[in-house]
C-alpha cells in the first residue's frame, strides 16, 4: 500500500526510520535542529530525537564535514546537510581528499560511512554562486558514490541505502523537487530501500531513449508525453537515480532497444554526467545506434539571475523535444515530422543507415 507524500516528506520519513533503526545515525548541519532545516526536510526530528542525534553546526562547511568524516571513522553514521551543494568548494579537501580516500589509504582498515546531502540545482533565480551542479565532479573521484533521486519514493529508498552504505555517499537533491508529490510505499509494508547503482525505467518506449537523472527526469517525462501525444513518437525514459555506481547494463539495454538516445543532464556540457554516459554508449553500443548520440545540458555559462533566461539555460521539455526533432532518422515517424519544423531544426547529419551488431 502506498501513500502520497512530497519529496521533502519522503526524505524526512527515510531519515526518521534510519534514526530509529540505528542509534549510530546522527544528523548534522546548518539549522537542521531547532530551525527544522533550511528547506524543512528535518522538520520535527530535533523535537523527537534531541540534541545528541540532531545537531546544529556553525556555518563552516569545512569544519563540520571534517567533523563528520572523523566521526564516521569511529563508528558514527553521520548525515550532513549542506544548505547548498554550491558550498562544496569550501570543504573540497575534506570531501575528496579525506572522505574519498580513507578506505584505500588505510588498506581497508577504516571506512567512512558518511552521507552529505542537500540541494544541487539551478532554476531558482539565486545566481551563479548558489546554482552549481557538481554531481559529475564528485562522480569522477574513486571512493565516492553519488545519487540524484527524481521522485519521492526514490528519495526515500535511496537515502536509506546511502545511510547504510559503508562508503561516502553524496546525495544531490533539488529545491524545485521538494514540493513534488508521488506514491511512497507504506512502512507497514516492510523496509523500503533502493540499492545504489540501480536505474529505473520511468516510461517504456521503443523509438528513442531519454536518459536523465534528478529533475531532468521530470522534464524528460514531460517531453515524452509531448512526443507521444503530438507526434506519435514513443520515447522511453530511463532514470539513472545513481550517478556512481552507474547502471551500465540498464543504459545499454535501453539504447539497444530503441537504437537512438538523447541524454538529459542539468550539468554543464563539458565533462558532465551525460558526457560519461555518451562515452559508455559509444564504446559498448555503437553498432546498435541508428543516429548520433544527442545531449541536452545546461548552457555552458554561469547561472543568471533572470528567471526567464535561466529557464532557457537549463534543460526543459521544449529543448528535449527539439533535440529529438533534430534527428533525421530512418524511422519514418520521426523523419516525417522533422520536415515541418523549419527554423527549429539545426543542421543534422542526415539519415543514417541502420546498423546492427553482427552475431
Amino acid at each position: 500500500m502506498s501513500r502520497i507524500l512530497t519529496y521533502r516528506e519522503a526524505l524526512r520519513e527515510g531519515l526518521d526510520e534510519e534514526l530509529a533503526r540505528d542509534p549510530n545515525v546522527v544528523l548534522m548541519g546548518e539549522e537542521v535542529a531547532q530551525y527544522n532545516g533550511a528547506y524543512k526536510v528535518t522538520e520535527g526530528l530535533w523535537n523527537k530525537w534531541g540534541d545528541k542525534r540532531i545537531v546544529d553546526t556553525p556555518i563552516s562547511e569545512a569544519g563540520f564535514i571534517g567533523m563528520g568524516i572523523g566521526a564516521s571513522m569511529l563508528g558514527v553514521r553521520p548525515v550532513m546537510e549542506l544548505m547548498f551543494w554550491s558550498f562544496h568548494s569550501v570543504a573540497f579537501d575534506q570531501l575528496v581528499s579525506n572522505a574519498a580516500c580513507v578506505r584505500y589509504m588505510s588498506g581497508g582498515l577504516c571506512n567512512c560511512p558518511i552521507v552529505v546531502r542537500g540541494p544541487a540545482n539551478g532554476g531558482t533565480g539565486v545566481g551563479a554562486t548558489h546554482s552549481h551542479i557538481p554531481e559529475g565532479l564528485f562522480a569522477a573521484f574513486p571512493g565516492l558514490k553519488v545519487c540524484a533521486p527524481a521522485t519521492p519514493a526514490d528519495a526515500k529508498g535511496l537515502i536509506k541505502a546511502a545511510i547504510r552504505d559503508n562508503d561516502p555517499v553524496y546525495f544531490m537533491e533539488n529545491t524545485l523537487l521538494y514540493g513534488n508529490t508521488g506514491e511512497v510505499p507504506d512502512p507497514a509494508d516492510g523496509d523500503y530501500v533502493i540499492p545504489l547503482g540501480l536505474a529505473d525505467i520511468k516510461r517504456e518506449g521503443s523509438d528513442v531513449s531519454l536518459i536523465a537523472h534528478g529533475r531532468s527526469v521530470i522534464h524528460a517525462l514531460a517531453a515524452a508525453e509531448i512526443l507521444q501525444n503530438e507526434h506519435g513518437i514513443n520515447a522511453e525514459v530511463l532514470d539513472l537515480r545513481s550517478i556512481r555506481p552507474l547502471d551500465q547494463e540498464a543504459i545499454l539495454k535501453s539504447v539497444m532497444k530503441t537504437n537512438r538516445v538523447v541524454l538529459v543532464d542539468e550539468s554543464k556540457p563539458f565533462g558532465g554526467v551525460s558526457a560519461m554516459v555518451a562515452m559508455l554508449i559509444q564504446d559498448h553500443a555503437f553498432d546498435y545506434l541508428d543516429a548520433p548520440i544527442k545531449r541536452v545540458c545546461s548552457i555552458d555559462a554561469p547561472a543568471i539571475y533572470s528567471p526567464h533566461i535561466e529557464h532557457e539555460q537549463l534543460p526543459n521539455p521544449r529543448r528535449i523535444v527539439e533535440k529529438v526533432f533534430n534527428y533525421r532518422l530512418a524511422n519514418p515517424r520521426i523523419a516525417s515530422f522533422t520536415k515541418n519544423l523549419g527554423h527549429l531544426l539545426r543542421p543534422s547529419f542526415g539519415e543514417k543507415k541502420k546498423c546492427r551488431k553482427r552475431d
